[in-house]
């Protein structure tokens, strides 16, 4: 009855009904326009096609992203990973270049500033990646076996490219408008949803293998129960690592204001384990998908580059893990600046119990931040290789991507996210929140200093 009387409270307050219609709406615009496909494409090149998608992981990977967009040669087959990519390189310029840390700090402006620059790199990203799909599904039609073959000329990639360009271009402003009128987090919501698309077919699939008299069928039905109640237990492993922090208290100096005092009390900088979030699994995969793209021009007749192509295999994702940790560690060290952070403080009047301000308060905030990073850095290259170990112990190579990786990291800090802009609604209005004890915290939850 809580549940219930939880839905009629969100359907009553005007506002959020009105948010959650439109995300719903935007979402089904998304969803349909991942099954039109592009012009000229026949359903037997979309089958072969489909069939390169399915024995490459890389390729599945894509496809999940897109929400199955990609393997049906759709309009919307590039997705938003090219605005992803141009966010990143936009964010690392923003690192490394004076004038782009100069926008950052200009407020509103800057973010407009920034933001319009990420789109042009995005159309940029996008001339150069939709001309390789088209060929990719060229060469994949014409190498099948069922004896049809696709000619694309340059006109026809020059006008299929501006389609996959305008396809992209249009669900980075539904994300927009997800983010504006409805529920928040558009980019972030459209990648949920299209990882969230590709589940109930993997889980169907896996079902049926596991039947009785399927062909490879082992464990039987206990099997696949084993299998979801692991999934279960990495999901909520999933979920302590995005919510761990560690709390750190400041105390604040009073100070008399006319008759009124303030400050005095105390407050806690909620240090994240896990500060990077998705990144360093992000950068990761771009370092290794360089082996794949050479063993693509070489035709993988190099051992080296052979061992480092196959995803399941163990140097693959042993130099994997290696590079989550230390890119782990790359990313909280430009992101959390101990030192900022301390001049903040002592700004304020605020320091750390037992600790001088300044110099010695940066000092520890940068301790504290490197001890718990190596558990969190650890745990984050765990999650990220549990597909490899779950292809090894005989789960299907579509149901093993939500294991872990990058999707399972996405789908929980999502969520988690937009349960937390709803029970902030419901709060906001005096009714109860999603959960009766405790509150919902997820990865948009700010420093308190």
């Amino acid at each position: 009855m809580g549940f219930v009387q939880t839905l009629k409270n969100i359907w009553t307050i005007e506002e959020l009904r009105k948010r959650l219609l439109i995300t719903l709406l935007l979402v089904f615009i998304y969803r349909v326009g991942c099954y039109v496909v592009l012009p000229g494409i026949s359903p037997s090149d979309i089958d072969a096609l489909a069939n390169f998608t399915n024995k490459s992981g890389l390729m599945q990977l894509l496809d999940m992203f897109s929400g199955g967009a990609f393997s049906q040669a759709s309009i919307f087959a590039l997705g938003i990973m090219p605005y992803i990519t141009a966010s990143i390189v936009i964010q690392l310029c923003g690192m490394i270049l004076p004038s782009f840390q100069k926008m950052q700090r200009e407020g509103e402006s800057g973010r407009q500033k920034l933001n319009q620059y990420t789109r042009y790199l995005t159309v940029l990203i996008l001339f150069l990646q939709a001309p390789a799909y088209l060929i990719n599904l060229q060469v994949q039609v014409n190498g099948a076996s069922n004896g049809t073959t696709l000619v694309l000329g340059f006109w026809t990639v020059a006008y299929l490219t501006i389609i996959l360009a305008a396809g992209s271009m249009f669900i980075m402003w539904l994300g927009e408008r997800i983010t504006d009128r409805g529920i928040g987090n558009g980019i972030s919501f459209i990648i949920l949803v299209g990882i969230i698309a590709r589940l109930p077919g993997a889980l169907y699939y896996e079902f049926v293998s596991r039947l009785p008299g399927a062909s490879g069928s082992q464990g039987g039905l206990v099997m696949f129960i084993v299998e979801v109640v692991l999934l279960f237990a990495v999901t909520v492993g999933a979920v302590l690592l995005v919510q761990g922090t560690r709390k750190v208290p400041v105390q604040y100096a009073k100070r008399i204001v006319g008759n009124r005092q303030y400050g005095g009390a105390r407050q806690y900088i909620p240090l994240k384990v896990n500060a990077a979030g998705v990144m360093p699994i992000i950068f990761a995969q771009a370092i290794m998908f360089i082996p794949m793209t050479l063993a693509g021009f070489r035709g993988g007749d190099n051992g080296f580059v052979q061992a480092f192509t196959d995803i399941n295999g163990f140097w693959y994702n042993f130099v994997f893990f290696i590079l989550i940790v230390a890119f782990t560690y790359f990313y909280t060290a430009i992101t959390v600046r101990p030192t900022q952070m301390a001049e903040d403080m002592k700004r304020n009047n605020g320091f750390i119990p037992g600790v001088k301000p300044g110099k010695k308060t940066a000092e520890y905030l940068d301790m504290i931040m490197s001890r718990i990073t190596l558990p969190g850095s650890l745990f984050l290259g765990i999650v990220a290789i549990l597909p490899a170990f779950a292809r090894f112990f005989g789960i299907s190579q579509n149901f093993a991507q939500f294991f872990g990786g990058t999707s399972l990291l996405i789908m929980v800090g999502v969520v988690l996210d937009t349960l937390q802009q709803v029970e902030s609604h419901l709060m906001m209005h005096h009714y109860d929140g999603l959960m009766k004890e405790g509150k919902i915290k997820g990865r948009t939850t700010g420093q308190a200093y």
